[in-house]
């Protein structure tokens, strides 16, 4: 599994990655609560594909590959540290979240956003004149007047204003109780590409690997290329009755695996 092609990250080859089943990550994450490193390690190995899922939300922001995904990789690393095995949930439920968070903070640690030295200059001059005008006119003046006392295009005044307000960034927190602080970007709705959204998603995929080769041929014909039954029971060689049965027994997995 390469991230855009890119097979190697971080001197790892995404495409050689193991997954866990989940009676196997479970017995791991009992084994890593008791101190055996062995087991940490595989955990962090096996989940490595979550970090790989959670960077591509991220992949219009410029920035290293490499980098987001060694803060992704402490992020898993916490939330295996820190994985509760006597909640009934699983685990990518609770390390995705995890990861995200490190990369967030990361990004709002290291996000700048740099002005040329001479629209500073531009943008000085202005505010001294404003704060001239102000005290001669007892009023603020005009963006026009502005322009008209320097001698200015009236756009370079706009521009120069704008250029030194302070952004509200997208990690800038907004609420902290001590805990994990509460950014802007929490508070901005995306009803397409939400965190809960994404879960699900994880979640689904998971508990389809979990079927058999069959099956998963099956709602891969029924639901991604929109076959009827009888169709399937064509291509696949078995009667329509059978397709049913199995279709109905592979969504029974599936809600319960989810």
């Amino acid at each position: 599994m390469g991230y855009n092609g890119k097979v190697e990250i971080s001197g790892i080859n995404t495409s050689h990655l193991t997954v866990l089943k989940r009676e196997e990550a479970k017995e791991l994450f009992l084994k890593a609560k008791e101190g055996d490193e062995d087991a940490r390690q595989k955990l962090i190995q096996g989940n490595l594909r979550l970090v790989l899922s959670v960077i591509k939300k991220f992949e219009n922001r410029n920035e290293n590959i490499d980098d987001l995904f060694q803060v992704g990789c402490i992020g898993l690393i916490k939330g295996i540290d820190n994985f509760d095995v006597s909640l009934n949930v699983l685990p990518s439920t609770y390390l995705v979240p995890m990861i995200i968070g490190e990369i967030r903070r990361y990004l709002r640690d290291n996000s700048t956003i740099r002005v040329s030295r001479s629209m500073r200059d531009t943008a000085y001059k202005v505010l001294q004149a404003k704060e001239r005008l102000m005290g001669k006119n007892q009023k603020e003046p005009t963006i026009d007047e502005l322009a008209k006392d320097l001698g200015l295009p009236r756009e370079d005044v706009i521009v120069a204003l704008d250029a030194i307000l302070d952004p509200v960034s997208l990690y800038e927190p907004v609420y902290s109780d001590g805990g994990d602080a509460l950014y802007v970007m929490d508070q901005v709705r995306d009803r397409k590409n939400t965190d809960e959204h994404w879960l699900e998603q994880i979640a689904l995929k998971e508990a389809i690997s979990h079927l058999g080769e069959r099956e998963r041929h099956i709602l891969s014909l029924r639901f991604y290329e929109g076959k009827t039954q009888m169709e399937v029971s064509a291509e696949v060689g078995i009667s329509q009755a059978q397709v049913s049965r199995l279709e109905k027994s592979a969504l029974a997995s599936i809600k319960k695996k989810m």
